[in-house]
Order: structure tokens, then sequence, then C-alpha cells
């Protein structure tokens, strides 16, 4: 099972020593935080681009998703959201990323017109992503925590251009157990988001296994090959212990959850 690392968990850290950082400690491969003032931000040069890419070929970092904060399902006009998906979704190809995060945002009105305002606008760029070999990931998150709300909106999406990310934290919040989520997902899911934190009312980053997250029961759920992400949360949570000293250890429990450990 490969592991990766989402560069969230690093704020501010210059994408080279993060790429060490991560191979370093037994972790294959990177999700890139897209947000201003990291070193992926969706104003790169195509200079910086290449040096982005140059950086994780050094370290043999696989860049696994360009995660953004597009918001596919949110209220509104849809040519600001179809610019923000284009212009994302050339920048992941440009870093060789062969997925995009993006998230719902539905907001508050009707459910099904959130499920269809993102199929709508997902079909649209569908053919671009497609060409540029870049997966658009919905994430289980904000609107659509469960997975049975991500499948609902993707079954508005006719292709397989568009599939979801399952971060566990917020299918659990959702009250949806692992088999449930996995089951609602099978067939177009990207790969999986794990993270524990101490108690659903206490989303303050811990140290993998030390809270109250079902992690082992989610990753023995996924084939051999399939991706698992460690995505900390230390922006939202600055009274968090550091990252870096965990990931050694992070590494060595997910491979012995996913070997029935």
């Amino acid at each position: 099972m490969p592991l990766a690392l989402s560069t969230l968990g690093l704020p501010g850290l210059p994408l080279a020593a993060a790429a060490r950082l991560a191979a370093d400690t037994g972790w294959n491969g990177l999700e890139l935080r897209c947000a201003e003032g990291e070193s992926v931000h969706p104003a790169m040069t195509p200079a910086e681009r290449r040096g982005a890419v140059r950086a994780l070929e050094a370290a043999g970092v696989t860049p696994v998703l360009l995660a953004t904060y597009v918001g596919v399902a949110a209220p509104g006009d849809d040519r600001p959201v179809l610019d923000a998906l284009r212009s994302r979704l050339r920048l992941a190809a440009d870093l060789a990323c062969p997925a995009l995060r993006v998230f719902p945002q539905g907001g508050d009105g009707p459910v099904a017109e959130a499920d269809r305002r993102a199929a709508r606008r997902l079909t649209a760029v569908a053919p671009e992503a497609r060409r540029l070999g870049v997966r658009v990931l919905v994430e289980t998150h904000d609107s659509h925590r469960a997975g049975r709300d991500v499948a609902r909106l993707l079954d508005g999406v006719p292709h397989d251009a568009a599939g979801a990310l399952w971060d566990l934290m917020h299918t659990h919040l959702a009250g949806e157990r692992p088999a449930d989520t996995h089951t609602a997902l099978a067939g177009r899911l990207g790969h999986v988001q794990v993270k524990d934190v101490a108690a659903p009312d206490d989303l303050t980053p811990l140290a993998l296994g030390a809270g109250c997250l079902p992690i082992a029961a989610c990753v023995r759920l996924l084939p051999p090959d399939g991706w698992v992400c460690w995505e900390y949360e230390a922006p939202w949570h600055p009274a968090a212990a550091p990252l870096a000293p965990l990931l050694a250890q992070g590494a060595r429990r997910l491979a012995a959850w996913r070997a029935g450990g």
C-alpha cells in the first residue's frame, strides 16, 4: 500500500524540504496543498512549475494529488467555478499530478440543486480533464460529508474523469461506517485521506492511532495498490504537535494496519 503525506501538515515548508522529509520517513507520495503563501499556489510561473517537478523527482516522491479549494457545488454562476477548475487542471498536469481535489461547498439550499450544479460543472470540464490525464476528485466534506452524498452527486456525471476522495474523518462524523463508505464509493474512489482526532468535538490533529477514528478498519478495505494519505490539519490547529517527529511512526502504523496488525 503506497503511503502519501499532505503538505497541509507542513505549512510554509519549501516543497523540496517537504519531499525530502517524506522520503526519509517512509512516505512514497505527496498531496500538494494549493494555496497562496505555499510553495504550490494557483499563480505559479512555468519556471516554478518545472522547479517543483524537479524537486519531487530528486526526492523520489510521487505527486498524487493537487489539493485545491474549489467548490464545485457552490451557489452562484458557473463561470468562476469553471475558470478555477480549468486553471487548476492545467496546474495539476504541469506538476504531473494525476488527480485534483475539489470540495462540494453546496451551501444551505436544496441538496438536489447543489448536486445538479456540481454535476453540470464536472461534466463541462471532464473532456479537458481526460485530455490532461487528471481526474477530478470530490472530497467527502462540508455539504457532502458522507460517501453516500458524494456518490449521489457523482451519479449525475457520466464520466470517469470525475471521482471521489474519501476523507475518513468527515464520513465518520457523518455517522457512516467505513464499510458503508467503501460500498457507496465503489468504482469512483480515487484515494483515501486518514487522520486522527481526540473526539467529535475536539478535532485537534493527533498522531495516527492516538484518537477515535477507525483508521485500521478503513485501510483494510483498500486494494494493495491504493494510495492512503495522512492529512494533518496543522494550519487550523496551531496548538497541535509538530508533524515531522510523528511521520516515521505514522508510516509504520499504517503499514501494520494494512497488513492486519
